[in-house]
């Protein structure tokens, strides 16, 4: 048995995914996929379908989880499922790019959205101080003790809750020039979403739902993770679902498709069109206050892979280093730094591409190790079985290949440095084994 100050609560579990999941990526999608697709019912139906390969996946890992209940991820699951290697390239992703990428971008659009909200323009290296300030706090006060950290997280993913609601409230009830928007299929919708552009729009809203799995990073430091898990994962991403279709119509509600069209700030100018100018500023700040909830739980989340990889390979042995609290500080420290190279160095939308498609091959991978699970256990009973197997991981796996074609096909240079990762990944996983048997 732990004890209390090692773990988790399932509330705070839950808010790391709510919080992991409600990044920039909703306040900022929009603007991109208005560039092929003016359809209200199509827009709405990309965080439908989002959605539900989500909700399907977070239903396959949690008897993932509860079968195997290891902190980590998918470094626990792959390197359990397939082989050694699979899990350590998981890490690897991980550390470099699953969780210290979207930091950075959800850092990047916090500082945006507050130079939209203050008086003045910041310049570009103003706005990459301030990302790289908040992500440096968040990694101090995440490694200190548990209960600091637990509290911070639990009080910022309240925060964002209560200002989701009250904005999509306000938009629906005072925003003097609502626009004119059926939440009906038109004629060619369904053409729409049977074309390209949506299933390009999809990359988009797959790296907005990204995080479902978050709770997987942590299942080592819940009390009961065969029974909590599944609810776990579940409740968050249902929650997080009607927030961004909430979220959504409230945009198109608000602010004309012309006005947010490849635009990255879309709560702010939504938030104009509700507030007027000088209300929009104070709404701004608001927003980039949802923001600092998503960095916080991906600094909690992502360093529990480079925890375990540490744990299994004695060449990162310094990694699985822990506080009093039982909090990988080194970890955390490490996937940070990382996190402020690529506020240093990278664009914002290479970095949603990169790191949204990588994160989805990971998943896949995952998900599609639910059957080969199965099939070894297929006379042992489980804590927790996903229910409507194999329609719920089948559902995942068709969303998120077809996606990650199109990414393939739309980005073949994303792809092709996405595959030198994993390359680079199996060739440090060689020479740190090797050097592990010496």
């Amino acid at each position: 048995m732990r004890q209390k100050n090692q773990t988790f609560t399932a509330r705070t579990a839950t808010s790391i995914i709510i919080a992991n999941m409600v990044g920039m990526g909703v306040f900022t999608s929009l603007g991109f996929q208005l560039a092929d697709i003016n359809s209200v019912f199509a827009l709405l139906m990309l965080w439908v379908i989002g959605g539900i390969a989500a909700f399907c996946g977070a239903v396959s890992y949690a008897e993932l989880g509860a079968a195997l209940p290891r902190s980590g991820g998918e470094y626990n699951f792959l390197g359990k499922l397939y082989h050694p290697s699979l899990g350590f390239v998981s890490g690897w992703v991980s550390a470099t790019i699953g969780f210290a990428a979207p930091i950075a971008a959800v850092a990047l659009a916090f500082a945006k959205y507050s130079d939209a909200a203050l008086p003045g323009e910041w310049s570009n290296a103003v706005e990459k101080t301030v990302a790289v300030s908040l992500v440096l706090f968040l990694a101090i006060t995440h490694s200190l003790t548990r209960n600091l950290s637990a509290g911070l997280q639990n009080v910022f993913t309240l925060i964002k809750i209560i200002l989701i609601i009250g904005f999509c409230a306000a938009a629906f009830t005072i925003t003097p020039a609502p626009q004119q928007i059926s939440l009906l299929p038109q004629p060619g919708d369904f053409s729409i979403i049977f074309s390209a552009p949506f299933a390009v729009a999809l990359i988009y809203v797959s790296y907005a739902y990204t995080g479902w799995n978050a709770a997987t990073y942590i299942i080592g430091e819940l009390d009961t993770p065969q029974t909590s898990l599944p609810k776990i994962l579940m409740a968050g991403t249902a929650i997080v679902m009607v927030l961004y279709l909430l979220l959504n119509a409230a945009f198109l509600y608000a602010a004309p498709m012309e006005a947010m069209k490849g635009e990255v700030e879309i709560g702010y100018i939504a938030a104009q069109s509700i507030f007027g100018e000088n209300g929009a500023k104070i709404a701004g700040a608001m927003l980039s206050l949802l923001l600092i909830s998503s960095v916080s739980a991906m600094t909690i989340s992502g360093p529990r892979a480079l925890q375990v990889l540490g744990e299994d390979i004695r060449t990162f042995s310094w990694f699985s280093k822990t506080n009093d609290s039982g909090l990988p500080y080194i970890a955390i420290i490490f996937q940070s730094m990382i996190a402020i190279i690529f506020i240093l160095t990278s664009s914002f939308k290479t970095i949603i591409i990169f790191a949204g498609s990588m994160l989805a091959l990971s998943s896949f991978m995952t998900v599609l190790g639910l059957f080969i699970l199965r099939r070894r256990n297929a006379s042992r009973d489980t804590s927790y079985k996903a229910f409507a197997f194999p329609f719920t991981p089948i559902v995942y796996l068709l969303i998120t290949g077809v996606t990650l074609i199109y990414v393939i096909q739309d980005n073949p240079k994303t792809a092709l440095v996405g595959l030198s990762v994993i390359l680079v990944g199996l060739a440090v996983y060689a020479v740190t084994r090797n050097n592990d048997k010496a």
